[in-house]
Parts: C-alpha cells; sequence; structure tokens
C-alpha cells in the first residue's frame, strides 16, 4: 500500500494517482462489458440519434437526406436536397441537436460531480443554487435591458455571470476554518437558491411586459430553442476545454467518495480537490444553463442510470455520463418539438415527467442503501 507521504509527493492536487490507489468496486448490471464496447456502443447510438432527431419534426426529412445535406456543407461539396430542406437541416436543427448533445454532457458530468463532492446520490448542479443565479442574471436582462442590448450573447453572458457569482458566494459560505463540509455546501446551495428564487419571481411579477414574461417562463423550463452556430461553437469550447481536467481527476474523485478520513490517508487533500471541483462544476454548469436555460433532472438521472449499470468507478462513469445525458437531452428536445407540434414544449416539463418519479425512486432506495455514490 503506498503510504501517505509517498503519496503526497506524487505531484500536488494536478497530479496524477498512482495506479494502485484504492477505487470503488467496478460494480454495475453492465460492470463486465469492456469500456471500450461500453463507449462505442454509447457513441454509436449517440451518433445514429443526432442524424434521426435531425431528421424529425415538422418536415420529416429522412436521414439518407440529413447524411447528405451535412456532408455536403462540412466538405464543401453539393447536396441532392432543395434548398427549403438544406435550409432546415444546416441553419435549424443541425445547431440545435448538437447543442443539446453539449448541454446533455455538461449537465450529466455537473451532476456526477456534484454528487461525488457532496457524497449524496440525489444531488445535482442545482442543489447548489448555480441554476437559480443564472436565472436571476438572465431574468434580470430580460425585465430591464433587453437580450439584444450587448448582442447575441447578452443573456448568455448575464447568466453566466449570475451562475458564478452565485457559485462564488456559496463556496464562501460554505468554508469553516479553511475546509469545504459537504453539508454545508448542500445547506448553503439550498438556502441561496431558495433566495434567489424569490429574487427571480419579484423580476417576473415586477415586469408588465408580456414578451418578456413569455421569455423568463420558456427559459426558466429550458428550451433549445435559440440554438446558433456561434452559440453552440463558445458552448462546446468551454464545456470541452472544461472536461479535460475534471476527466484528469476522476481517480481522485473515487478518492473522495469514500470519506475526507480516507482520502486524507491515501494522499488527497479533499478540501482543495472539492474546491478545485467546485470551481470546475459552477464553469461547467454556468456555460451549459447559459445557453439552455434551466433543464431539471438530467444531472441527477443520468450520474444514477450510469451508475446503475456501469459502477461507481469514476474513471469509467465520467465519459459514459457524456454520452448518455447528451442522448438524454437530444430525444427530450426532439420530444419536446414533436408531441404537440408545431406548438412547442420546453425541455424541462419532459425531463421533469422523467426525473421526478425516477428521483422518488433513487431516494427509496438510497434509504435502504442500495444505491449510494
Amino acid at each position: 500500500m503506498t503510504t501517505h507521504e509517498e503519496a503526497a509527493g506524487t505531484g500536488g492536487l494536478l497530479g496524477r494517482v498512482p495506479p494502485d490507489r484504492p477505487v470503488p468496486a467496478t460494480g454495475g448490471l453492465l460492470g463486465r462489458v469492456p469500456p471500450a464496447a461500453v463507449l462505442a456502443g454509447l457513441l454509436l447510438a449517440l451518433l445514429a440519434s443526432v442524424v434521426v432527431a435531425i431528421g424529425l419534426g415538422p418536415v420529416s426529412i429522412p436521414p439518407g437526406r440529413v447524411l447528405d445535406a451535412v456532408t455536403a456543407h462540412l466538405t464543401g461539396g453539393v447536396s441532392g436536397i432543395d434548398r427549403a430542406e438544406d435550409f432546415i437541416v444546416w441553419e435549424l436543427r443541425t445547431p440545435r441537436v448538437l447543442l443539446g448533445v453539449v448541454v446533455g454532457a455538461g449537465l450529466a458530468v455537473a451532476g456526477l460531480l456534484v454528487q461525488a463532492m457532496v457524497r449524496n446520490p440525489i444531488g445535482d448542479p442545482y442543489i447548489l443554487g448555480l441554476s437559480s443565479g443564472a436565472s436571476v442574471g438572465a431574468v434580470l436582462v430580460i425585465t430591464t435591458i433587453g437580450t439584444a442590448t450587448a448582442g447575441l450573447f447578452t443573456l448568455p453572458a448575464a447568466a453566466f455571470a449570475g451562475a458564478l457569482l452565485t457559485g462564488l458566494g456559496v463556496f464562501v459560505l460554505s468554508r469553516v476554518r479553511g475546509r469545504l463540509h459537504a453539508t454545508r455546501m448542500v445547506l448553503a446551495g439550498v438556502a441561496v437558491g431558495q433566495l434567489l428564487g424569490g429574487v427571480t419571481s419579484f423580476l417576473l411579477l415586477r415586469t408588465r411586459n408580456t414578451d418578456a414574461q413569455q421569455q423568463v417562463l420558456f427559459w426558466m423550463l429550458g428550451s433549445l430553442a435559440g440554438a446558433r452556430w456561434d452559440l453552440l461553437a463558445l458552448s462546446a469550447a468551454i464545456v470541452g476545454v472544461l472536461l479535460v481536467p475534471l476527466w484528469w481527476q476522476a481517480n481522485r474523485v473515487n478518492l473522495l467518495v469514500l470519506g475526507d478520513d480516507a482520502a486524507s490517508a491515501l494522499g488527497t487533500d479533499p478540501t482543495r480537490l472539492r474546491a478545485v471541483l467546485f470551481v470546475l462544476t459552477g464553469l461547467l454548469t454556468g456555460a451549459v444553463v447559459a445557453v439552455s436555460g434551466s433543464i431539471g433532472f438530467v444531472g441527477l438521472v443520468v450520474p444514477n442510470l450510469a451508475r446503475l449499470l456501469f459502477g461507481a468507478d469514476h474513471r469509467r462513469t465520467l465519459p459514459v455520463c457524456v454520452l448518455l445525458g447528451a442522448l438524454v437531452v437530444v430525444w427530450s428536445d426532439t420530444a419536446a418539438r414533436l408531441v404537440l407540434a408545431p406548438t412547442e414544449l420546453p425541455i424541462g416539463i419532459l425531463t421533469a415527467a422523467i426525473g421526478v418519479p425516477f428521483f422518488l425512486w433513487v431516494l427509496r432506495r438510497s434509504a435502504t442503501g442500495a444505491v449510494g455514490v
């Protein structure tokens, strides 16, 4: 067994964890399936889902024509479909579906890490108040200066700033004598989230602009209707950059869920690791919520589903969450476009319809010790 002193000298918080460190058992219903096969299967399912989802809508376009149009744009060639269908595929649906991939991946990974930080399977990014902070920033812009005052990025920038400031506040409130406590993080996040929820309601009631009220309502329930290529590129870049250090920390996250004493004994400073994860998770959640609004329960459902199927090792569960989260949001958004077509539903309604029963099931299972992080 590696000693504490030896472990402390392996490169600090951002260094690699030696491979002989203990990690949670692989477990899971599909835990014996090779990870490469799992990821390859999920990736193929996601690619097929993206193509099919782009073709579904009030104007149905077969997958072959979708691939023709997308390939033509990527290679600079000429597609075999008419201009109207090409516009629908490339300008309207492709950025929207791909934004669903980015949002789903970000929310699922954020949920996985929050559950590890608070060591509770019913945690998700919204329990730390980050979504409420983003909502206040967005609603403040919608009800006062307008969403186009500073260009296309006005609303995402306001939401991102709101999430960051809220995360900073919760971070400060959770520190006691230089240490971050999981229980205090949850309590501070819930309290701040409730306060900001009241602020959002006040701003909504204060405005007499019915258009602004409609925008606020739709944004608070989550939507990908505002997807554009430039927004997609920005959010994909942020999420992609953040996933790299988070995956790098996966083995240390395994130690964190063993408990602070065990993590310390194995050479990991739980307070520093929790602080790093808190910052990265806050940035990840802010970047995603800023372009999609508040899409609830993805961060709760997907990590628990991934652990049930593939075990608790975060080196394996994190990439699974990326792909599973993307699948869930892509199909939730597709359903939101089709259920009451041509009227569009906010995604949050559909994810809540799935997430609430799953949340209650997880809550019941966790009470018996059958589900954990």
